[in-house]
Protein backbone atom coordinates (compact mmCIF):
# COMPACT_ATOMS: atom_id res chain seq x y z
CA UNK A 1 0.00 0.00 0.00
CA UNK A 2 1.01 3.49 -0.94
CA UNK A 3 1.93 5.98 1.75
CA UNK A 4 -0.72 8.71 0.38
CA UNK A 5 -2.73 5.55 -0.04
CA UNK A 6 -2.22 4.99 3.57
CA UNK A 7 -2.86 8.60 4.28
CA UNK A 8 -5.92 8.55 2.66
CA UNK A 9 -7.28 5.07 4.85
CA UNK A 10 -6.26 6.70 8.35
CA UNK A 11 -8.20 10.18 7.24
CA UNK A 12 -11.07 8.22 6.35
CA UNK A 13 -10.70 6.14 9.60
CA UNK A 14 -10.47 9.66 11.43
CA UNK A 15 -13.48 10.42 9.53
CA UNK A 16 -15.56 7.63 10.73
CA UNK A 17 -14.45 7.09 14.39
CA UNK A 18 -15.89 11.57 14.38
CA UNK A 19 -19.45 10.12 13.44
CA UNK A 20 -18.95 8.03 17.10
CA UNK A 21 -17.58 4.49 15.44
CA UNK A 22 -14.81 2.84 16.20
CA UNK A 23 -11.12 2.80 14.55
CA UNK A 24 -11.15 1.47 11.33
CA UNK A 25 -8.23 -0.48 10.12
CA UNK A 26 -7.68 -1.23 6.32
CA UNK A 27 -5.34 -4.25 5.01
CA UNK A 28 -4.65 -4.65 1.10
CA UNK A 29 -3.31 -8.52 1.01
CA UNK A 30 -1.62 -10.41 -2.31
CA UNK A 31 -1.92 -13.90 -1.88
CA UNK A 32 1.01 -15.22 -4.38
CA UNK A 33 3.08 -18.13 -4.51
CA UNK A 34 7.25 -17.68 -4.03
CA UNK A 35 10.22 -19.92 -3.59
CA UNK A 36 11.61 -20.19 0.29
CA UNK A 37 14.52 -22.33 2.30
CA UNK A 38 12.96 -22.64 5.48
CA UNK A 39 14.44 -25.95 6.30
CA UNK A 40 17.71 -25.18 3.35
CA UNK A 41 15.46 -26.85 0.72
CA UNK A 42 14.28 -24.55 -1.34
CA UNK A 43 10.27 -25.11 -1.66
CA UNK A 44 7.24 -23.37 -2.46
CA UNK A 45 5.24 -21.74 -0.10
CA UNK A 46 2.27 -19.20 0.15
CA UNK A 47 3.16 -15.63 0.75
CA UNK A 48 0.97 -12.26 1.91
CA UNK A 49 2.57 -9.37 0.68
CA UNK A 50 5.69 -11.37 -0.16
CA UNK A 51 6.15 -11.93 3.78
CA UNK A 52 6.31 -15.60 5.27
CA UNK A 53 5.20 -15.57 7.67
CA UNK A 54 2.18 -13.07 6.96
CA UNK A 55 1.77 -9.81 8.10
CA UNK A 56 0.88 -9.16 12.04
CA UNK A 57 -1.99 -7.38 12.41
CA UNK A 58 -1.68 -5.34 15.17
CA UNK A 59 -4.78 -3.80 16.40
CA UNK A 60 -6.88 -2.44 19.55
CA UNK A 61 -10.01 -3.22 21.70
CA UNK A 62 -13.33 -2.64 19.22
CA UNK A 63 -11.36 -1.53 16.12
CA UNK A 64 -12.62 -2.33 12.93
CA UNK A 65 -10.91 -4.41 10.90
CA UNK A 66 -10.78 -4.41 6.94
CA UNK A 67 -8.73 -6.77 4.88
CA UNK A 68 -9.04 -6.88 0.89
CA UNK A 69 -7.41 -10.19 0.23
CA UNK A 70 -6.89 -10.75 -3.91
CA UNK A 71 -6.30 -14.71 -4.62
CA UNK A 72 -3.23 -14.76 -7.15
CA UNK A 73 -2.90 -19.19 -6.49
CA UNK A 74 -3.86 -21.36 -8.47
CA UNK A 75 -6.75 -22.64 -5.49
CA UNK A 76 -9.34 -21.09 -4.47
CA UNK A 77 -8.59 -19.87 -0.75
CA UNK A 78 -10.27 -19.03 2.41
CA UNK A 79 -8.78 -17.37 5.43
CA UNK A 80 -9.86 -17.97 9.30
CA UNK A 81 -9.24 -15.25 12.00
CA UNK A 82 -9.25 -18.05 14.64
CA UNK A 83 -9.83 -16.45 18.43
CA UNK A 84 -11.81 -13.87 16.56
CA UNK A 85 -15.30 -14.25 18.37
CA UNK A 86 -17.10 -12.16 15.09
CA UNK A 87 -19.84 -11.02 17.42
CA UNK A 88 -23.34 -11.30 15.12
CA UNK A 89 -21.19 -11.71 11.75
CA UNK A 90 -20.38 -15.74 11.07
CA UNK A 91 -20.16 -14.44 7.64
CA UNK A 92 -16.55 -13.62 8.36
CA UNK A 93 -15.63 -16.44 9.49
CA UNK A 94 -13.80 -17.83 6.66
CA UNK A 95 -14.50 -21.26 6.94
CA UNK A 96 -16.23 -23.47 4.21
CA UNK A 97 -19.53 -24.15 6.43
CA UNK A 98 -19.89 -20.35 6.08
CA UNK A 99 -18.19 -18.83 3.27
CA UNK A 100 -17.67 -19.70 -0.53
CA UNK A 101 -13.85 -19.61 -1.07
CA UNK A 102 -12.24 -16.74 -3.26
CA UNK A 103 -11.45 -18.06 -6.84
CA UNK A 104 -7.87 -17.57 -8.90
CA UNK A 105 -7.48 -14.04 -9.93
CA UNK A 106 -10.75 -12.84 -7.81
CA UNK A 107 -10.47 -10.66 -4.47
CA UNK A 108 -12.88 -10.89 -1.26
CA UNK A 109 -12.97 -8.29 1.65
CA UNK A 110 -13.38 -9.42 5.55
CA UNK A 111 -14.91 -6.58 7.65
CA UNK A 112 -14.73 -7.67 11.14
CA UNK A 113 -14.82 -5.77 15.00
CA UNK A 114 -12.65 -7.16 17.52
CA UNK A 115 -14.92 -6.29 20.04
CA UNK A 116 -14.52 -6.48 23.32
CA UNK A 117 -11.41 -9.00 22.73
CA UNK A 118 -8.18 -8.87 23.82
CA UNK A 119 -5.26 -10.98 23.43
CA UNK A 120 -3.00 -13.08 20.82
CA UNK A 121 -4.18 -14.89 17.98
CA UNK A 122 -3.66 -16.09 14.63
CA UNK A 123 -5.14 -16.60 11.03
CA UNK A 124 -4.36 -19.16 8.63
CA UNK A 125 -5.39 -20.62 5.41
CA UNK A 126 -8.85 -23.56 5.80
CA UNK A 127 -8.63 -24.34 1.76
CA UNK A 128 -7.19 -27.73 1.06
CA UNK A 129 -3.70 -28.07 2.94
CA UNK A 130 -3.00 -24.45 2.13
CA UNK A 131 -1.85 -24.08 5.79
CA UNK A 132 1.22 -26.39 4.90
CA UNK A 133 2.68 -23.72 3.15
CA UNK A 134 2.25 -20.79 4.86
CA UNK A 135 -0.56 -17.79 4.69
CA UNK A 136 -0.22 -17.85 8.39
CA UNK A 137 0.46 -14.69 10.92
CA UNK A 138 -0.16 -13.33 14.09
CA UNK A 139 -3.50 -10.72 15.21
CA UNK A 140 -2.64 -8.76 18.14
CA UNK A 141 -5.73 -7.44 20.13
CA UNK A 142 -4.32 -4.58 22.79
CA UNK A 143 -6.69 -3.38 25.75
CA UNK A 144 -7.43 0.44 25.31
CA UNK A 145 -5.98 2.97 27.34
CA UNK A 146 -9.24 3.30 29.92
CA UNK A 147 -8.59 -0.97 30.55
CA UNK A 148 -6.17 -1.42 32.70
CA UNK A 149 -3.90 -4.29 32.01
CA UNK A 150 -2.52 -6.52 35.11
CA UNK A 151 1.20 -5.94 34.36
CA UNK A 152 3.55 -2.94 33.11
CA UNK A 153 3.94 -1.92 29.82
CA UNK A 154 6.47 -4.06 28.07
CA UNK A 155 9.70 -2.30 26.07
CA UNK A 156 8.71 -4.22 22.65
CA UNK A 157 5.46 -6.74 21.78
CA UNK A 158 6.64 -9.65 19.66
CA UNK A 159 5.26 -12.43 17.35
CA UNK A 160 6.18 -15.73 17.63
CA UNK A 161 4.71 -18.24 15.32
CA UNK A 162 5.59 -21.71 15.78
CA UNK A 163 5.05 -24.75 13.19
CA UNK A 164 6.31 -28.45 12.46
CA UNK A 165 6.67 -28.03 8.54
CA UNK A 166 7.01 -30.53 5.32
CA UNK A 167 9.22 -30.19 2.95
CA UNK A 168 7.06 -31.72 0.39
CA UNK A 169 4.03 -28.87 -1.49
CA UNK A 170 0.71 -29.27 0.12
CA UNK A 171 -0.60 -30.48 -3.06
CA UNK A 172 1.42 -33.64 -2.15
CA UNK A 173 0.43 -33.84 0.69
CA UNK A 174 -3.16 -33.25 -0.36
CA UNK A 175 -2.61 -36.06 -2.38
CA UNK A 176 -1.32 -38.35 0.37
CA UNK A 177 -4.78 -37.63 2.29
CA UNK A 178 -6.60 -38.27 -0.56
CA UNK A 179 -5.24 -41.35 -1.81
CA UNK A 180 -5.82 -42.70 2.05
CA UNK A 181 -2.21 -41.87 3.41
CA UNK A 182 -1.38 -40.08 6.13
CA UNK A 183 1.01 -37.15 6.41
CA UNK A 184 3.63 -38.81 8.12
CA UNK A 185 6.35 -37.30 10.56
CA UNK A 186 6.94 -33.50 9.78
CA UNK A 187 10.71 -32.69 8.48
CA UNK A 188 11.65 -29.97 11.08
CA UNK A 189 10.03 -27.18 13.18
CA UNK A 190 10.43 -23.48 12.23
CA UNK A 191 10.20 -20.75 14.53
CA UNK A 192 8.69 -17.40 12.55
CA UNK A 193 9.53 -19.39 8.98
CA UNK A 194 13.04 -20.05 10.26
CA UNK A 195 15.40 -22.15 11.27
CA UNK A 196 18.59 -21.30 13.30
CA UNK A 197 21.60 -23.48 11.84
CA UNK A 198 23.91 -22.48 14.82
CA UNK A 199 27.08 -21.26 12.82
CA UNK A 200 27.10 -18.24 13.79
CA UNK A 201 25.59 -16.66 11.10
CA UNK A 202 22.16 -16.61 12.02
CA UNK A 203 20.59 -12.97 11.88
CA UNK A 204 18.25 -12.67 15.79
CA UNK A 205 14.95 -13.00 15.09
CA UNK A 206 14.24 -10.50 17.93
CA UNK A 207 16.65 -7.65 20.05
CA UNK A 208 16.29 -7.31 23.74
CA UNK A 209 17.78 -4.21 25.66
CA UNK A 210 19.49 -5.48 29.22
CA UNK A 211 17.53 -4.76 31.92
CA UNK A 212 14.26 -4.28 29.64
CA UNK A 213 11.10 -6.35 29.70
CA UNK A 214 9.37 -8.30 26.30
CA UNK A 215 5.83 -9.34 25.22
CA UNK A 216 6.30 -12.92 23.33
CA UNK A 217 3.25 -14.01 21.83
CA UNK A 218 3.86 -17.81 21.18
CA UNK A 219 1.18 -19.60 18.53
CA UNK A 220 1.42 -22.94 17.51
CA UNK A 221 0.00 -22.47 13.61
CA UNK A 222 0.81 -25.86 12.66
CA UNK A 223 -0.08 -29.08 11.39
CA UNK A 224 -0.52 -31.57 14.00
CA UNK A 225 2.31 -31.39 16.30
CA UNK A 226 2.17 -30.23 19.99
CA UNK A 227 5.26 -28.05 20.82
CA UNK A 228 7.41 -27.19 23.97
CA UNK A 229 8.85 -23.73 23.81
CA UNK A 230 11.69 -22.23 25.50
CA UNK A 231 14.02 -19.46 25.87
CA UNK A 232 17.92 -20.22 26.83
CA UNK A 233 18.61 -18.90 30.23
CA UNK A 234 15.50 -17.03 30.16
CA UNK A 235 12.26 -17.92 32.95
CA UNK A 236 8.66 -16.77 31.24
CA UNK A 237 6.18 -15.28 33.05
CA UNK A 238 2.91 -15.92 31.72
CA UNK A 239 0.34 -12.76 31.48
CA UNK A 240 -2.35 -14.55 28.70
CA UNK A 241 -3.64 -16.78 26.67
CA UNK A 242 -6.19 -16.53 23.93
CA UNK A 243 -7.85 -13.74 25.36
CA UNK A 244 -7.59 -14.25 28.91
CA UNK A 245 -5.67 -12.36 31.27
CA UNK A 246 -4.37 -15.57 33.87
CA UNK A 247 -2.23 -15.84 37.12
CA UNK A 248 1.05 -15.27 36.24
CA UNK A 249 3.04 -17.67 37.14
CA UNK A 250 6.56 -18.53 35.63
CA UNK A 251 7.36 -21.50 33.79
CA UNK A 252 10.83 -22.61 32.16
CA UNK A 253 8.81 -24.03 29.38
CA UNK A 254 5.30 -24.21 27.84
CA UNK A 255 3.58 -26.75 25.61
CA UNK A 256 1.88 -24.94 23.01
CA UNK A 257 -0.33 -27.49 21.56
CA UNK A 258 -1.84 -27.18 17.75
CA UNK A 259 -3.84 -23.77 17.64
CA UNK A 260 -2.96 -22.61 20.82
CA UNK A 261 -1.52 -19.08 21.99
CA UNK A 262 0.25 -17.93 25.01
CA UNK A 263 1.42 -14.25 26.04
CA UNK A 264 4.56 -14.30 28.37
CA UNK A 265 6.99 -11.39 29.93
CA UNK A 266 10.96 -11.89 29.27
CA UNK A 267 12.96 -9.66 31.33
CA UNK A 268 16.84 -9.39 29.67
CA UNK A 269 18.67 -9.89 32.77
CA UNK A 270 20.93 -12.07 31.71
CA UNK A 271 24.65 -11.68 30.43
CA UNK A 272 24.85 -9.71 27.51
CA UNK A 273 24.86 -11.93 24.44
CA UNK A 274 23.13 -14.39 21.83
CA UNK A 275 20.50 -16.48 23.35
CA UNK A 276 18.61 -19.21 21.75
CA UNK A 277 14.76 -19.58 21.73
CA UNK A 278 13.70 -23.58 21.35
CA UNK A 279 10.20 -25.43 20.07
CA UNK A 280 10.35 -28.94 20.50
CA UNK A 281 8.34 -31.61 19.11
CA UNK A 282 6.58 -33.33 21.99
CA UNK A 283 4.59 -36.64 21.78
CA UNK A 284 6.48 -37.71 19.30
CA UNK A 285 8.80 -41.17 18.88
CA UNK A 286 11.95 -38.71 17.41
CA UNK A 287 12.09 -35.34 18.66
CA UNK A 288 12.51 -32.72 16.30
CA UNK A 289 13.74 -29.21 17.19
CA UNK A 290 13.55 -25.48 15.83
CA UNK A 291 15.57 -22.74 17.28
CA UNK A 292 15.87 -19.19 16.29
CA UNK A 293 18.25 -16.39 17.55
CA UNK A 294 17.58 -13.74 21.07
CA UNK A 295 20.10 -11.10 20.47
CA UNK A 296 21.24 -8.59 23.39
CA UNK A 297 21.97 -5.21 21.94
CA UNK A 298 24.95 -4.76 23.56
CA UNK A 299 26.15 -8.46 23.26
CA UNK A 300 29.39 -9.56 22.38
CA UNK A 301 28.96 -13.59 22.27
CA UNK A 302 26.97 -16.33 19.79
CA UNK A 303 24.56 -18.41 21.61
CA UNK A 304 26.03 -21.62 22.63
CA UNK A 305 24.17 -24.76 23.06
CA UNK A 306 23.48 -26.12 26.94
CA UNK A 307 21.37 -28.69 28.58
CA UNK A 308 17.96 -26.33 27.56
CA UNK A 309 18.52 -27.19 24.26
CA UNK A 310 18.15 -30.40 23.80
CA UNK A 311 16.46 -31.07 27.52
CA UNK A 312 12.28 -30.40 27.16
CA UNK A 313 9.70 -32.47 29.21
CA UNK A 314 8.55 -36.31 28.42
CA UNK A 315 5.32 -37.76 28.48
CA UNK A 316 1.81 -36.05 28.42
CA UNK A 317 1.28 -36.35 32.38
CA UNK A 318 3.82 -33.19 32.47
CA UNK A 319 1.77 -31.35 30.25
CA UNK A 320 -1.59 -32.17 31.78
CA UNK A 321 -0.10 -31.20 35.20
CA UNK A 322 0.90 -27.90 33.04
CA UNK A 323 -2.65 -27.31 32.07
CA UNK A 324 -4.00 -27.33 35.80
CA UNK A 325 -1.64 -24.88 37.01
CA UNK A 326 -3.44 -22.46 34.52
CA UNK A 327 -5.59 -20.08 36.39
CA UNK A 328 -7.99 -16.97 35.35
CA UNK A 329 -7.05 -13.70 36.57
CA UNK A 330 -10.17 -12.66 38.78
CA UNK A 331 -8.33 -9.49 39.70
CA UNK A 332 -7.35 -7.90 36.37
CA UNK A 333 -10.43 -6.34 33.78
CA UNK A 334 -11.45 -8.17 30.34
CA UNK A 335 -11.56 -5.69 27.24
CA UNK A 336 -14.80 -4.51 28.94
CA UNK A 337 -14.59 -2.39 32.11
CA UNK A 338 -15.95 -4.99 34.34
CA UNK A 339 -13.97 -7.73 36.80
CA UNK A 340 -13.44 -10.85 34.67
CA UNK A 341 -14.53 -12.76 37.53
CA UNK A 342 -17.90 -11.43 37.66
CA UNK A 343 -19.34 -14.31 35.49
CA UNK A 344 -19.83 -16.42 37.96
CA UNK A 345 -20.24 -19.54 35.10
CA UNK A 346 -20.12 -22.50 37.60
CA UNK A 347 -23.77 -21.05 39.28
CA UNK A 348 -25.37 -21.87 36.09
CA UNK A 349 -27.52 -24.76 35.41
CA UNK A 350 -26.46 -26.78 32.48
CA UNK A 351 -29.29 -26.87 30.17
CA UNK A 352 -27.33 -29.64 27.34
CA UNK A 353 -24.51 -31.75 27.91
CA UNK A 354 -22.79 -32.38 24.04
CA UNK A 355 -20.35 -35.23 24.19
CA UNK A 356 -17.70 -35.51 21.45
CA UNK A 357 -15.92 -37.97 20.50
CA UNK A 358 -13.43 -38.43 17.48
CA UNK A 359 -12.98 -41.72 15.86
CA UNK A 360 -10.77 -42.92 12.58
CA UNK A 361 -11.55 -45.36 10.00
CA UNK A 362 -10.92 -46.72 6.57
CA UNK A 363 -13.72 -46.37 4.89
CA UNK A 364 -13.59 -48.24 1.08
CA UNK A 365 -9.42 -48.05 2.20
CA UNK A 366 -9.62 -44.73 2.79
CA UNK A 367 -8.59 -43.04 5.95
CA UNK A 368 -11.31 -40.61 7.29
CA UNK A 369 -11.55 -39.00 10.44
CA UNK A 370 -15.37 -38.83 12.21
CA UNK A 371 -16.81 -36.90 15.49
CA UNK A 372 -19.27 -39.60 16.68
CA UNK A 373 -19.09 -41.54 14.06
CA UNK A 374 -19.61 -39.04 11.16
CA UNK A 375 -17.34 -37.45 8.96
CA UNK A 376 -17.79 -34.27 7.81
CA UNK A 377 -17.60 -33.09 4.33
CA UNK A 378 -18.13 -29.75 3.13
CA UNK A 379 -21.20 -29.44 0.45
CA UNK A 380 -21.02 -27.25 -2.65
CA UNK A 381 -22.94 -24.53 -0.68
CA UNK A 382 -21.93 -23.80 2.30
CA UNK A 383 -23.90 -24.80 5.35
CA UNK A 384 -24.83 -20.71 6.42
CA UNK A 385 -25.50 -19.82 3.01
CA UNK A 386 -27.83 -22.63 2.63
CA UNK A 387 -29.60 -21.84 6.02
CA UNK A 388 -29.55 -18.31 5.07
CA UNK A 389 -31.14 -18.65 1.84
CA UNK A 390 -33.55 -21.00 3.61
CA UNK A 391 -32.88 -24.22 1.50
CA UNK A 392 -31.20 -25.66 4.15
CA UNK A 393 -33.60 -29.13 3.69
CA UNK A 394 -31.40 -29.26 0.15
CA UNK A 395 -27.88 -29.30 1.57
CA UNK A 396 -27.46 -30.88 5.14
CA UNK A 397 -29.35 -32.26 7.50
CA UNK A 398 -29.22 -31.10 11.39
CA UNK A 399 -28.44 -33.30 14.08
CA UNK A 400 -26.70 -36.31 12.30
CA UNK A 401 -25.49 -37.25 15.61
CA UNK A 402 -26.08 -37.81 18.94
CA UNK A 403 -25.43 -35.84 22.25
CA UNK A 404 -24.65 -39.12 23.57
CA UNK A 405 -23.12 -41.46 21.39
CA UNK A 406 -23.14 -45.12 21.83
CA UNK A 407 -22.48 -47.72 19.48
CA UNK A 408 -22.10 -45.80 16.42
CA UNK A 409 -18.37 -44.87 17.89
CA UNK A 410 -15.62 -47.73 16.50
CA UNK A 411 -18.01 -48.74 13.77
CA UNK A 412 -18.50 -47.64 10.27
CA UNK A 413 -17.94 -43.98 9.42
CA UNK A 414 -20.38 -42.12 7.60
CA UNK A 415 -19.08 -38.88 5.44
CA UNK A 416 -21.97 -36.17 5.12
CA UNK A 417 -22.15 -32.59 6.81
CA UNK A 418 -22.42 -33.03 9.83
CA UNK A 419 -24.30 -30.11 11.86
CA UNK A 420 -25.72 -29.95 15.26
CA UNK A 421 -29.00 -27.65 15.92
CA UNK A 422 -28.49 -25.64 19.29
CA UNK A 423 -31.24 -22.94 21.07
CA UNK A 424 -29.72 -19.45 21.14
CA UNK A 425 -28.37 -18.23 25.06
CA UNK A 426 -28.43 -21.60 25.87
CA UNK A 427 -25.52 -22.72 28.42
CA UNK A 428 -24.18 -26.12 27.78
CA UNK A 429 -21.18 -28.46 28.24
CA UNK A 430 -19.13 -30.09 25.66
CA UNK A 431 -17.69 -32.95 26.44
CA UNK A 432 -14.06 -33.95 24.15
CA UNK A 433 -13.40 -37.75 24.71
CA UNK A 434 -10.47 -39.09 23.11
CA UNK A 435 -10.08 -42.97 22.65
CA UNK A 436 -7.59 -43.01 20.41
CA UNK A 437 -3.62 -43.29 21.12
CA UNK A 438 -2.76 -39.83 19.81
CA UNK A 439 -3.22 -36.01 21.44
CA UNK A 440 -6.38 -34.14 20.03
CA UNK A 441 -6.73 -30.49 19.94
CA UNK A 442 -10.24 -28.15 19.16
CA UNK A 443 -11.24 -25.34 18.41
CA UNK A 444 -14.42 -23.54 18.14
CA UNK A 445 -14.69 -20.68 16.11
CA UNK A 446 -17.17 -17.34 17.60
CA UNK A 447 -16.99 -18.60 21.16
CA UNK A 448 -14.23 -18.19 24.05
CA UNK A 449 -15.27 -21.21 26.56
CA UNK A 450 -14.61 -22.03 29.83
CA UNK A 451 -11.83 -25.07 29.97
CA UNK A 452 -13.02 -26.76 33.24
CA UNK A 453 -11.36 -30.17 33.10
CA UNK A 454 -8.80 -32.63 31.42
CA UNK A 455 -8.81 -35.97 32.84
CA UNK A 456 -7.70 -39.26 32.13
CA UNK A 457 -9.86 -42.02 31.29
CA UNK A 458 -13.77 -41.38 29.81
CA UNK A 459 -15.80 -39.35 31.26
CA UNK A 460 -19.06 -39.18 33.59
CA UNK A 461 -21.42 -37.01 35.39
CA UNK A 462 -19.79 -37.48 38.46
CA UNK A 463 -16.72 -36.06 37.26
CA UNK A 464 -18.40 -32.81 37.31
CA UNK A 465 -16.88 -32.82 40.94
CA UNK A 466 -13.47 -32.34 39.34
CA UNK A 467 -14.29 -29.08 37.58
CA UNK A 468 -12.82 -25.76 38.05
CA UNK A 469 -15.83 -23.75 38.39
CA UNK A 470 -14.15 -20.76 39.51
CA UNK A 471 -11.43 -19.30 37.43
CA UNK A 472 -11.08 -21.72 34.90
CA UNK A 473 -9.23 -19.91 31.91
CA UNK A 474 -11.84 -18.44 28.91
CA UNK A 475 -10.08 -19.20 25.56
CA UNK A 476 -11.02 -21.26 22.68
CA UNK A 477 -8.52 -24.17 21.71
CA UNK A 478 -8.80 -27.24 24.18
CA UNK A 479 -6.06 -30.50 24.26
CA UNK A 480 -7.45 -34.03 24.95
CA UNK A 481 -4.47 -36.09 25.91
CA UNK A 482 -4.30 -39.68 24.70
CA UNK A 483 -6.98 -41.63 26.62
CA UNK A 484 -8.81 -38.93 27.95
CA UNK A 485 -11.27 -36.38 27.77
CA UNK A 486 -12.27 -32.72 28.66
CA UNK A 487 -14.91 -30.37 29.48
CA UNK A 488 -15.83 -27.39 28.32
CA UNK A 489 -18.59 -24.85 29.25
CA UNK A 490 -20.17 -21.87 27.40
CA UNK A 491 -23.02 -20.63 26.57
CA UNK A 492 -24.22 -20.12 22.81
CA UNK A 493 -25.21 -16.48 23.00
CA UNK A 494 -23.36 -16.15 19.36
CA UNK A 495 -26.00 -16.48 16.78
CA UNK A 496 -24.17 -18.05 13.23
CA UNK A 497 -23.20 -21.24 11.96
CA UNK A 498 -19.60 -22.32 13.92
CA UNK A 499 -17.42 -24.19 13.19
CA UNK A 500 -15.69 -26.57 15.82
CA UNK A 501 -12.64 -28.52 14.21
CA UNK A 502 -9.87 -30.40 15.12
CA UNK A 503 -6.41 -28.32 14.74
CA UNK A 504 -4.59 -31.31 13.54
CA UNK A 505 -5.55 -30.41 9.87
CA UNK A 506 -5.40 -33.83 8.56
CA UNK A 507 -7.84 -34.68 10.91
CA UNK A 508 -10.09 -31.64 9.62
CA UNK A 509 -9.49 -32.04 6.03
CA UNK A 510 -10.55 -35.85 6.21
CA UNK A 511 -13.61 -35.02 8.24
CA UNK A 512 -13.32 -34.47 12.05
CA UNK A 513 -14.91 -31.28 12.39
CA UNK A 514 -18.67 -30.40 12.80
CA UNK A 515 -20.81 -27.14 12.44
CA UNK A 516 -23.54 -25.40 15.47
CA UNK A 517 -26.10 -23.64 14.03
CA UNK A 518 -27.32 -21.15 16.74
CA UNK A 519 -30.42 -19.34 15.09
CA UNK A 520 -32.14 -16.52 17.29
CA UNK A 521 -35.69 -17.00 16.96
CA UNK A 522 -35.85 -12.83 16.90
CA UNK A 523 -34.35 -12.78 13.85
CA UNK A 524 -33.09 -9.15 14.34
CA UNK A 525 -29.89 -6.70 13.50
CA UNK A 526 -29.76 -7.15 17.59
CA UNK A 527 -28.66 -10.68 17.65
CA UNK A 528 -27.41 -11.35 14.06
CA UNK A 529 -25.92 -9.04 11.01
CA UNK A 530 -27.15 -9.23 7.60
CA UNK A 531 -25.73 -11.40 4.58
CA UNK A 532 -22.98 -8.71 3.52
CA UNK A 533 -23.19 -6.73 -0.03
CA UNK A 534 -20.03 -8.50 -1.18
CA UNK A 535 -20.80 -11.85 0.09
CA UNK A 536 -19.64 -14.50 -2.40
CA UNK A 537 -22.17 -17.09 -3.70
CA UNK A 538 -22.31 -20.43 -5.30
CA UNK A 539 -23.47 -23.63 -5.58
CA UNK A 540 -27.65 -23.45 -5.48
CA UNK A 541 -27.77 -20.09 -4.08
CA UNK A 542 -25.70 -18.20 -6.49
CA UNK A 543 -27.89 -16.24 -8.37
CA UNK A 544 -30.48 -16.69 -6.13
CA UNK A 545 -32.40 -13.29 -4.05
CA UNK A 546 -31.27 -12.39 -1.65
CA UNK A 547 -33.71 -12.69 1.73
CA UNK A 548 -35.89 -9.98 2.95
CA UNK A 549 -32.82 -7.89 5.36
CA UNK A 550 -33.26 -8.10 8.72
CA UNK A 551 -34.82 -5.74 11.27
CA UNK A 552 -33.21 -3.85 14.06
Amino acid sequence: MTGGRVIFMLLLGAMLGARGEDPYLFFTWNITYGTLSPLGVPQQVILINNQFPGPVINSTSNNNIVVNVFNHLDEPFLLTWSGIQHRKNSWQDGVLGTNCPIQPGTNFTYRFQVKDQIGSYIYYPTTGMHRAAGGFGGLHVNSRLLIPVPYADPEDDYSVILNDWYIKSHTTLRNFLDSGRTLGRPDGVLINGKMARGDGKDEPLFTMKPGKTYKYRICNAGLRTSLNFRIQGHPMQLVEMEGSHVVQNMYESLDVHVGQCFSVLVTADQEPKDYYMVASTRFTKDVLIGKGIIRYTNGKGQASADATINEAPVGWAWSLNQFRSFRWNLTASAARPNPQGSYHYGAINITRTIKLVNSASRASGKLRYAINGVSHINPPTPLKLAEYFGVADKVFKYDTIQDNPGAEIGGDIVSQPNVLNTTFRNFVEIIFENHEKTLQSYHLDGYSFFAVAVEPGTWTPEKRKNYNILDAVSRNTIQVFPKSWAAILLTFDNAGMWNIRSEIWERTYLGQQLYVSVLSPERSLRDEYNIPDNALLCGIVKGMPKPQPYAV
